[in-house]
């Protein structure tokens, strides 16, 4: 296994790519301890101390959330504007269009989404400026559109630092700058689990059990994630300019967690929403109905599982075009053993692609309330343990890890992942 690793370095474009990647992450990590001017601190902290709300969001920006720095909105509102487009991709013909023309569309839909994103961005930062006026010094309209203008370049920043390393580093950059935000409270939670057992809060019972649930766990989204279901495809022989081509057989593979992360996302966007009303203004029937849906709750936890399995359904239904699948097949002489090309085709893999998001649904609603249920069995309070956070970390780092493989076995090298 070392020797393996070891081939990494013996590369030298891409011990180059690993050095740019490593450079840019402490780029990011330095924006982090820059301070939006103008800003009380000390009002952010205690913010911060008065609920969980606040503590989630500053997980995904590693901690520049809680400091209040430049990247305090972290790469989300890209993230938002992506979604949004590849939303829209069904109902805009055009976008639809841009999606079939291959590199040339795919330019033009990353310049819409980069104005989607600015756009976004000021409108988000307006509105964290507007909801954390108390922290601001002097919360007048020229120190917020000051402050707004600030966390939006924040976020360009990071959303061209992300392309940096996707075009000259490792992985996907937008993807590894969550996942180095999200590590990077990894030691902040080993120091929490440490202050319990030095107060006497917990037993080393609850720390052996937290660590072998958490083991456990990555090793489950480890194996749900790279599991797929094979749709045996076959070729039937046919005439290629002038020449008779062999038919094979392949397979489609249809991934369990075919929707990634996205409906973790949007079910907990529209919990947040009445949540986050509910800090800043003072209506009693929103604070009412902001009360049943704190996190933890039991009518929460119903409403955040239901979401859930609805948004993998639908969002495994935009981005999956059957239809066009099954239209494709026939195109280039390819059947499913047993079935007729065309309908019959398309309406046997809609049924296996419903029930195997059935599967994924429910493996996403179980990793969605994991963090309450492992404070509630461990009594470690504090540290955000799954959900999101898991998902993206496993994701992104089987994803990198495939690039580098890649890389090693085009070299000749034996490879690390088996």
């Amino acid at each position: 296994m070392l020797e393996a690793l070891g081939n990494i370095f013996r590369i030298p474009e891409l011990r180059q790519k690993i050095i740019f990647t490593l450079i840019m992450f402490s780029v990011f990590r330095m924006g982090t301890h820059i301070p939006v001017p103008g800003v009380d601190p000390g009002a952010i902290e205690q913010l911060f101390a008065q609920g969980t709300l606040f503590g989630l969001l500053d997980l995904f920006s590693g901690g520049a959330f809680s400091k209040f720095s430049v990247f305090a909105m972290s790469i989300t509102p890209y993230i938002n504007a992506a979604i949004i487009i590849q939303l829209l991709n069904v109902v805009v013909p055009t976008l639809e269009q841009w999606s079939k023309e291959g590199a040339e569309g795919q330019k033009k839909t990353t310049k819409v989404t980069r104005y989607l994103t600015v756009a976004l961005a000021f409108f988000q930062a307006i509105g964290m400026s507007i909801g954390l006026k108390s922290a601001i010094l002097n919360p007048n309209p020229v120190n917020i559109l000051i402050i707004a203008i600030t966390l939006t370049a924040g976020t360009v920043f990071l959303m061209w630092l992300g392309e940096q390393i996707t075009a000259h580093g490792v992985g996907n950059g937008i993807s590894l700058i969550i996942f180095a935000g999200i590590v990077a409270a990894l030691p902040k939670n080993i120091g929490t689990i440490y202050a319990y057992l030095k107060a006497g809060t917990i037993s080393y019972f609850s720390v052996f059990a937290f660590a072998v649930i958490a083991l456990a766990m990555i090793v489950f989204v480890i194996h749900i994630e790279t599991g797929f279901r094979r749709v045996p495809i076959t070729y039937a022989k046919r005439v290629v300019g002038g020449r008779m081509a062999t038919g094979h057989s392949s397979h489609i593979p249809f991934k369990v967690n075919q929707a990634g992360v996205i409906p973790i996302i949007f079910a907990s966007s529209v919990l947040m929403f009445p949540i986050t009303v509910a800090q800043f203004i003072d209506i009693p029937w929103v604070k009412t109905v902001a009360s049943y849906l704190e996190w933890g709750r039991p009518l929460q936890t119903t409403l955040y599982v239901l979401m859930i399995i609805f948004f993998t359904y639908f969002y495994t239904s935009v981005t999956v075009k059957i239809q066009d699948m099954a239209d494709n097949l026939k195109k280039y002489g390819g059947f499913v053993p047993g079935l007729r090309p065309g309908q019959a085709t398309a309406d046997y893999l809609d049924y296996v692609l419903t029930r195997i998001t059935l599967a994924g649904a429910f493996f996403l609603a179980f990793i969605a309330v994991l963090p309450n249920m492992v404070a509630g069995a461990t009594n470690i309070q504090g540290v955000y343990f799954g959900g999101t956070a898991l998902l993206i970390v496993v994701g992104v780092a089987l994803q990198t890890m495939k690039q580098i493989e890649s890389m090693i076995v085009m070299r000749n090298y034996e490879g690390f992942m088996k």
